[in-house]
């Protein structure tokens, strides 16, 4: 199936006015369907957007950016690692399908204690992109944005949506470097976010206690903490409820 924007008519057409700005006309055509028009708001067509391959939603148009700049995350439950300015800097790299619903809690070490298999267990039936925060015992905040919950899994998931992020002490955002499909890779053991060149972007231990942060060819890091093996004073990880 192809589709293709219907052209606004311009002055010269008596019968028809120029469409609204915020407005697409799409018409659809295919060799096992009857043709038919579509009427959507442009913020609805980015939506749609968002959810095509992550090849496509890297190149985001600039107004997008400032829409999503303006749409912070909502959070239903007390955050102990992110305020404000956190959400702010956040919200430019969230993907379109996130925008408009509120966040919720799933895991704390300050509520769940420190286990990985606590973490799984409150994510399991879960079908919605996680966002994992972490404090060191240094007050270094950073963590990751994966496209999909937490798993026990013997294979690596995940998407190009998936980034690392660093506030140490300024903002870094790290997206996906088209290098290799290392995103998540989970187990009883550790959980490990980016992976290639004898290193992971992110890897915790299964106490939650222990971590590592190496540059790796997933997204083209830096280390995300002040030391490259840390320690956790405090994590949380947040689902988007749609």
């Amino acid at each position: 199936m192809w589709y293709r924007r219907v052209q606004s008519l311009t002055e010269k057409t008596e019968t028809m006015k120029l469409l609204p700005e915020n407005v697409k006309v799409l018409f659809f055509a295919s060799d096992c369907l009857e043709p038919y028009v579509e009427i959507i708001t442009v913020k609805d067509s980015k939506r749609r957007l968002s959810l095509c391959s992550s090849g496509d939603s890297e190149a985001e148009e600039p107004e997008y950016q400032e829409e999503v700049e303006n749409a912070l995350p909502v959070l239903n439950n007390h955050s102990q690692l992110l305020d404000g300015q956190h959400l702010e800097r956040l919200a430019v790299h969230m993907p379109a399908r996130t925008q408009g619903y509120p966040w919720q809690l799933v895991y704390s070490t300050a509520i769940h204690g420190s286990s990985l298999k606590t973490l799984y267990r409150n994510m399991a039936g879960l079908d919605s992109p996680v966002l994992l925060v972490i404090k060191d015992i240094h007050k270094k905040v950073f963590g990751a944005f994966s496209s999909d919950p937490f798993k026990v899994s013997k294979y690596c998931y995940g998407t190009g949506e998936t980034f690392l992020f660093s506030f140490n002490p300024d903002f870094q955002a790290y997206r996906w470097s088209g290098e290799n499909s290392y995103f998540v890779s989970s187990n009883q053991e550790s959980l490990q976010i980016g992976a290639g060149g004898g290193g992971f972007g992110l890897w915790l231990d299964a106490d939650l206690y222990h971590g590592s942060s190496f540059s790796c060819p997933t997204f083209n890091n830096k280390s995300l903490s002040t030391q490259e093996d840390f320690t956790v004073r405090d994590l949380e990880v947040w689902t988007v409820q749609n």
